[in-house]
């Protein structure tokens, strides 16, 4: 029994150890579904399939030589940001003034829920004081209202 605990203590160690390796076509794969082709196709840099498409063969021969180079992913958008421009990433980098654009739509939307809550609240003040009390009329009161009110409109006929 402690033997298979100890193999099945290894299987896991092991696992876990290499679940951050990654092989570099996998890099690859990932790297280059995080960029954009820069012809103009809004695709992503793998995907583009634009036909004859003038950019996207230099864009993956570039990521090629960084890979091959050594270079780190921040340092690989780094540099095709630098020769392609920002909009070569398919999502914002974290951190600067990207964060914006994570953070910025959510706070809109906190922002517009709060205003519209605060002029329903406002609308709703201004109606209860505007509008006329009515007075608390026995039953019988409003009864003969209503019969006076069908034989004014003729509603009753």
């Amino acid at each position: 029994m402690y033997k298979r605990s100890m193999q099945l203590l290894l299987v896991v160690f092991v696992a876990f150890t290499m679940l951050g390796a990654t092989s570099p076509s996998a890099r690859f794969q990932r790297l280059g579904h995080d960029l954009m082709c820069t012809c103009g196709c809004s695709e992503i840099l793998l995907e583009c399939n634009h036909v004859g498409c003038p950019n996207s063969t230099a864009e993956i021969a570039d990521l090629r030589a960084q890979l091959n180079a050594g270079a780190s992913d921040a340092a690989i958008f780094k540099f095709f940001v630098s020769k392609y421009g920002p909009t070569v990433l398919a999502e914002p980098v974290r951190g600067g003034f990207d964060d914006v654009a994570w953070i910025g739509p959510f706070a809109f939307l906190l922002l517009g829920i709060v205003l519209v809550l605060f002029l329903l609240r406002v609308w709703q003040k201004r109606h209860a004081r505007l509008a006329p009390a009515l007075p608390n009329l026995p039953p019988q009161t409003v009864d003969a209202l209503r019969e006076r009110i069908r034989k004014e409109t003729n509603y009753g006929e």
